[in-house]
């Protein structure tokens, strides 16, 4: 009995295509050299950058490496990809998003009309992202994501020029900010883990749209601000003193009280979103809520330096 649904393959055997350069068409074959120390300098100039540190007001993404590039899928109408460093601790994970861009493409026959844009975001975990394997159904956690990251790019888009059109927006997480060298996973760190990486789709969502070539009043920016109560071993007093740090990463500090995560519109000055959790002590007229709120636009302003920077390299090339 044979299976109607499985799709055959080619008949012969077949072989993928092998362009030559046009040097070697020439008759020239190019050899790419490079010294034999290179890699040693790579992990010394990493080891030296992870013993430094950074600051409590240094954002990650101008003290670290961090690589934005636009236009990686070129099946979907826009996309990008971003990748942030790990910490100053060993054995850290970094950042890494994908984010695809489809549409805007007309609505079905069977849905009612609309005058503007539907707009659709999904966000999901890969399976090895985190030390804790994830499921391949989407849980309550990443819903939680997909509505923050709908509720901030909704702001900046023009739906109103798009009209009885969709596009969907999908955030793939492949690896999330967590101590793997840590032999469980804590739940407090996968919880302010979720503020960078909603922080972080964001900003590369931002990135996708304006490939894909959607009309957006300005560029949509994440950042993330936290309040870290510092361990009596860093401090020459037994007492604990709290400290506001600018895009935190959980594996860093002993005890993170609360966090912020804004989406920012830069030229605009407007934000689109705003998450703040945790228990913060208590302040006259709210001032240590407004300061974290100041850290977190910081930290979007300074993403947005890197998603123009990615837009103008892509537009040169």
């Amino acid at each position: 009995m044979t299976d109607r649904r499985r799709i055959n393959g080619p008949v012969g055997a077949t072989a993928p295509p092998v362009f030559a350069r046009g040097d070697q068409r020439k008759g020239k074959v190019s050899v790419r050299t490079r010294p034999n120390d290179i890699i040693r300098k790579i992990c010394e100039c990493r080891r030296q950058r992870g013993r430094e540190g950074r600051d409590e007001d240094e954002d990650r993404l101008l003290t670290a490496r961090t690589d934005l590039q636009t236009g990686v899928t070129p099946s979907a109408s826009g996309s990008a990809y971003l990748e942030l460093s790990s910490g100053a601790v060993a054995g850290t994970s970094g950042l890494k998003l994908s984010c695809t861009v489809h549409g805007p493409r007309a609505l079905p026959r069977s849905m009612p009309f609309s005058p503007h844009l539907i707009l659709s975001t999904h966000v999901k975990y890969a399976p090895f992202a985190t030390k804790e394997r994830r499921g391949y159904l989407r849980d309550t956690s990443e819903r939680d994501l997909a509505v923050h990251l709908e509720t901030s790019l909704r702001g900046a888009i023009l739906g109103e020029r798009w009209p009885k059109s969709g596009v969907d927006i999908v955030v793939s997480v492949i690896e999330a900010d967590q101590d793997r060298s840590a032999p469980e996973q804590d739940p407090a760190e996968e919880l302010w883990g979720m503020m960078n990486v909603l922080s972080g789709c964001v900003t590369v969502a931002s990135a996708a749209l304006a490939d894909a070539g959607i009309d957006c009043v300005d560029t949509v920016a994440g950042g993330v601000a936290a309040l870290v109560e510092e361990t009596a071993a860093e401090q020459a007093s037994p007492t604990a003193e709290h400290v506001l740090v600018a895009d935190p990463v959980p594996a860093e500090h002993g005890r993170i009280l609360a966090a912020c995560c804004v989406a920012y519109l830069p030229n605009r000055d407007e934000v689109t979103n705003l998450w703040l959790k945790g228990d913060m002590p208590p302040s006259v007229d709210g001032a240590l809520q407004l300061q974290m709120i100041d850290q977190a636009l910081h930290a979007a302003r300074q993403a947005d330096q890197v998603i123009v920077a990615a837009l103008q390299e892509t537009a040169e090339q």
